[in-house]
Formats: C-alpha cells, structure tokens, sequence
C-alpha cells in the first residue's frame, strides 16, 4: 500500500507536472503568436493552377481556346488585412505547348499581370487543330512562371519566384463543324444584289436547325438592312455543302476590292443539344460598278437652230444592261433639248449602238466648242432602273445663219428703165418653210413696181426657188451707180408657227440705157412739153 501511494503520488505528480508544461508551451506559442502578430509580421505564398471551362477544339481550324488561372493562396501568418500581400501572384507568365500530339499553341509566353487570390484570370490562346485529326482528348503543357511575398515583417519582406506546371486537356469533337468553301456575288459597286455562301459540313455528324449568320467587317459592305444577317437551313448532313443566299450591297464610293467576312453556324446535333461553331471566315470581291462610254461624236448644232447630236453609246460592263437610255442632263439655258431622252435598248458588255438627240441652241448662245452633259439610265437583272451619270461630251456650235440666202442672176437695171428681176430664194435651215412669202422693197432712185411680192406654198431644207419682181428707176438714178433693194420673208416653221425673217439687202447695178438715147423720163417731159406748145398754138388760130 505505501508503495502504491507512493507511487500513485509520484504519477500524479509527474501528471501535474506534465500538464503544468503543456500549459506552459502553450502559453508560450500563443505568446509568440501573439508578438508575432503585435510585430506586423505576415506569411504566406500563392497556389496557382490551370482549367479549361470550353475545352471543346474544333479540326481545320485555330480555335481560341479559353484557359483560366486560380490562385489558391494560404496565408500562415497575419491578418486578413494583409493577407493579399503574401498570396498575390505578382508578374505572372505564362507559357503553353503541346509537345507530343497534332495541336499547335500559336503563342509563346504571355504576360498577365498579377493573379489574386479574389478572383480568377482569363487567358485566350490560339490552337491550331489540323484536318483530320482523330477525336480525342490531348493535352496541353501550361508553365506559370511569377514572383511572390512570402513574408513581411514591419517594413522588411521577403519575395520568392516559383515556377507552377500543369497538364490541361483539350477534346477534339466528333460534332458537326463547318467551313465556308465558295462565297460569290452579282451586286456591284454603288448597287446591290446577292451574296451566296457555300458552306460544308466538315464534321463527323450531322447539324439541325441550323442557322448561319455572317456579318461584315466593313462600311463599304452591307449585309440584308445592316453589317450582318442570317439564314436558316433545316439540315446539314456531314459532308454535305449548302448554299445560302444574302442580300448584299456595296456603296458608291467602296474600293474595288476584297472585303472580309465572318460567321458561325448555330446548331443542334442529333441529341438536341445545341452547339456554336465560330471562327468562319472568307472574302468577296464586288463586281466593278456599271460604266458607259460615248464615242465617235457628231453634231449640226448651230446658233438659233435645232439639230442634232449623235454618237455611239457603249456597255462598258461589267454586267448587260436591259433597256438603255441615253439622256441629255444638262441645265444651261442656251441649249434645250427637244426630246430629253433617245432609248437604244439592250446592251450587253462591250456592245455598242448608235444614238441621235435633237437639241436646238438659242440664237443668244456663244458658237464655238461646247460641252454637253449626258447620262444613261438603265436597268439591272433585277429590273430595277439605275443611273450612269459621268459621262460629258465636246462638240462644236456653228454660228448663228440666216434663214434663207438670196441671189440675183442679173442685177443690172437701165437708168430710167424698168425690168423683172429674178431673185433666187433658197432655205437654208434643217427644217422646211411654208408658205413663204417675200416682200420686196426699194428707196430712191429705185422703186417697185406691180408686182413686189413674190410666194411659194413650201421650201424644204436646202431647196432653192425663184421669185419675180418688178423694179424701175427714176430720174434721179445715176448710171454707175449701185442701190441697194429689200426683202424679207414671212413664213412658218416646222412647227407651224408663223415667222418674219431678217430683211434681206441686194445690189442693183444702173446702167446707161442702151442705144445712148435720152433716158425715158426725159423724153417723157419733152414730148409734154412740144405737145402743150401745139395746143396752145392751135387754139391761138382758132
């Protein structure tokens, strides 16, 4: 018994002093836990890895493969205030391979900055999958390489680099995957028309209820009402190729060249589930824009007169144009076109066909070289009518002339004679005159005598017609001497309408009267003046 107590006694007294020296170290680890943190001091260290949310590639293509970095920092020393300090990852880089398989990461290291332990970090990478690859999973080799706190006590911190490698898995897909194959158009530049698409399946399956949206990546392009549009196809089987009709526009002022577009086919497979297949892309060139030419012009314009221009239109392409007509589309007010327009009908590309405007010029018009604008109007394969207005023509404007010219064979007349004289009417102008009729008029020393009219019921153009008058001289007429006659015409035009020419002046020539005779109005005098002498002499012996 004593020596049960004694050693129940020396048990619990190493008990006591067991449990007095737990107490005791822990006293001390709270205390030095407790300076620790009195002295500011924090450790740590940041816990980085790599996931892949869409680790879906698709073959023939690079797909942006979307990789997110965690950091799941611990902090073994301090308070939550400054737990960021030791478990941020600070200048994190970040390289990617894919050693031992098809796919090909397209980058080298990337910079991405600090990694908290808050919240994670999106990186996108480019991998390239080459037709044909088998479906599958293959792995991509991820190095994250950054620096860190791993401690800081009061103003002093102590900083590390570490080097994190992961492997990440990338699932080649068995879905349906399409590749546009063809894109072509008939809408030219500054019009508009359709833009088919030719897409194939590429996949492995089938695609349902797919829709294939595209969209431009540029202004000078317009799909349907705006940058984009979509279509809906029923379905795609694998391998098959579809083709999709988009209205596209081009503007006036887009270049002549290739414009870049891009879409993606929104689809189901055959379990319903639906799927997204981006990244197609390809480019389209327009037509050039519709242009005409005119050549080989010639014109009989001239001041005060209608005429005509004329020329040879050409389709310079690219495409044919339905029912072509050429326009005359100025505004100077000197020049009035008398039909607006002439039609010449269909032109295909590089077809030409002659053209006849009649446009008269004001007698106010400056004769000379002159431009004429001219336009063709048309229509597209459509129907739809459009407009080629650059086109500007050089021509000569002859001078103003006279409507009729008049000539006198023998205009000679005796002094104190009297004679007809034949007077040559011819029509100058384009257009016929009817009735015309002529006035002649004369000043002293000449006069006119029964007959100072002359009339013919129609002269056409050119034509020439002779008119007789009657024309004496009085005694003041001095031989050697040359007197100007007048006529002028009042007629109507083509129209109808009644004109009054410019008067006409033609020399007369007086001449000796033949046979050196006194001239007949001295004679007339004499013998009036011997027979009043008889009669008085006779009454005188009555």
């Amino acid at each position: 018994m004593l020596t049960s107590g004694t050693v129940g006694v020396v048990a619990g007294m190493a008990s006591a002093s067991s449990t007095a020296d737990d107490a005791s170290a822990a006293n001390l680890a709270g205390e030095t836990v407790s300076q620790a943190q009195t002295a500011g001091v924090t450790r740590g260290s940041p816990d980085l890895s790599v996931t892949i949310p869409r680790p879906e590639v698709t073959p023939g293509r690079t797909n942006e493969v979307s990789l997110q970095v965690i950091n799941d920092g611990e902090m073994s020393l301090g308070t939550p205030q400054t737990r960021e300090v030791v478990t941020t990852a600070r200048n994190v880089r970040l390289t990617a391979e894919s050693d031992d398989n098809p796919l090909t990461v397209e980058t080298g290291t990337l910079a991405i900055g600090s990694v908290a332990d808050t919240a994670p970090r999106e990186v996108t990478i480019p991998v390239s999958v080459p037709n044909g690859t088998e479906p599958g999973n293959y792995e991509i080799d991820v190095e994250l390489e950054y620096s860190y706190t791993r401690q800081q006590a009061g103003d002093v911190t102590y900083d590390d680099d570490d080097t994190v490698t992961a492997d990440v898995e990338v699932e080649v897909t068995e879905d349906a995957r399409f590749r546009i194959v063809n894109v072509t158009t008939d809408s030219q530049i500054g019009d508009q028309g359709t833009l088919e698409t030719t897409i194939k399946n590429v996949g492995a399956t089938g695609a349902y209820d797919a829709t294939v949206a595209l969209e431009s990546s540029s202004a000078g392009l317009a799909l349907g009402q705006g940058a984009s549009d979509a279509a809906r196809v029923d379905s795609i089987a694998a391998g098959e190729t579809v083709t999709v009709p988009y209205a596209a526009s081009f503007t006036p002022t887009a270049p002549d060249r290739q414009y870049a577009i891009s879409g993606q086919v929104t689809f189901e497979n055959s379990d319903g589930i639906s799927h997204v297949d981006g990244g197609l892309s390809a480019g389209v060139a327009p037509l050039g824009e519709q242009t005409f030419a005119v050549r080989d012009v010639e014109s009989t314009l001239r001041v005060g007169e209608d005429g005509e221009l004329s020329g040879t239109v050409t389709n310079d392409g690219p495409v044919a144009a339905d029912n072509v007509v050429v326009q005359y589309a100025g505004d100077s007010a000197n020049v009035i076109p008398i039909e607006r327009s002439t039609a010449v009908g269909a032109l295909a590309a590089g077809e030409s066909t002659d053209f006849t405007l009649p446009i008269s010029i004001g007698g106010e018009a400056e004769a000379g070289l002159r431009s004429i604008d001219l336009a063709v109007q048309y229509r597209n394969d459509d129907g739809e009518t459009r407009g080629y207005e650059d086109l500007a023509v050089d021509t000569d404007v002859a001078p103003e002339r006279d409507r009729f010219s008049v000539a006198v064979e023998n205009r000679t007349i005796d002094a104190g004679g009297t004679r007809t004289v034949e007077v040559e009417v011819t029509n100058n102008l384009e257009d016929p005159a009817s009735d015309v009729e002529a006035r002649l008029f004369a000043d002293d020393p000449l006069e006119t005598g029964d007959t100072d009219t002359g009339y013919v019921q129609s002269l056409g153009p050119g034509e020439t017609t002779s008119m007789t008058f009657e024309l004496t001289t009085t005694g003041s007429a001095t031989p050697g001497s040359t007197y100007p006659v007048s006529l002028d015409f009042r007629y109507d035009d083509a129209d109808g309408d009644s004109q009054l020419s410019d008067t006409y002046r033609v020399p007369i020539d007086v001449t000796e009267s033949e046979g050196g005779g006194l001239p007949i109005p001295v004679i007339v005098v004499a013998l009036l003046v011997v027979g009043t002498g008889a009669l008085v002499i006779y009454r005188r012996r009555q």
